[in-house]
């Protein structure tokens, strides 16, 4: 029997993150991701067990690459002001990037998913979940600090920026540029509650 030629993985599970982020999670077929990744099935089941779990780990490698500038910004920069306005300026740069599918792949994969794709839609819920609680928890320190008014609604607030976040992404993939988001997130802080005295 002729030996299938051999494919690199690194290289097939990026094309495979790119299918999955330009269609979404349920209407990217096994056929749809082999033909994409120049393999047949059976070196997909494998190679990465099957399209669940291709996709978990298609996740994993945007959360590590494409995504990760969230979890730079929140942790380099020194008040959470200017750590959500950067998380907000680069998802402007990244989600209307040319050189990938546009949006983000934790916001849009799961939007029109069936009941049998049910446990994807709450793997993406809860990664959208942990990145709220991470912008409270920099607003909480900017509370504490004294950044802030006291009895500002810090839940509200990191509620309102994660809507931004995923309105751009939708907006983006509608064919909003890199300028238009940068308006709305420019808008979005001048929402951004002024310190008392200020």
């Amino acid at each position: 029997m002729a030996r299938q030629r051999a494919f690199d993985r690194d290289t097939a599970l990026e094309t495979a993150l790119r299918t999955f982020w330009r269609h979404g999670y349920e209407a990217t077929s096994i056929a749809e991701l082999t033909s994409a990744m120049g393999i047949k099935p059976p070196s997909l089941y494998a190679a990465f067990g099957d399209k669940r779990r291709l996709f978990e780990e298609a996740v994993r490698r945007y959360q590590e690459t494409y995504g990760a500038f969230t979890t730079r910004a929140l942790a380099e920069e020194p008040t959470g002001r200017q750590a959500i306005e950067r998380v907000l300026t680069e998802a402007a740069a990244e989600y209307a990037s040319k050189d990938h599918p546009r949006g983000c792949l934790i916001i849009s994969a799961a939007v029109n998913c069936g009941p049998e794709s049910a446990e994807v839609e709450e793997l993406l819920r809860g990664f959208r979940q942990e990145a709220k609680a991470a912008l409270k928890r920099r607003i909480d320190d900017d509370l504490a600090a004294g950044r802030i008014p006291a009895g500002t609604d810090t839940a509200g607030l990191a509620g309102f920026y994660a809507s931004v976040i995923q309105g751009m992404s939708t907006q983006s993939r509608d064919g909003a540029g890199h300028a238009d988001l940068l308006r709305i997130a420019a808008l979005a802080m001048s929402a951004w509650p002024a310190a008392t005295g200020t």
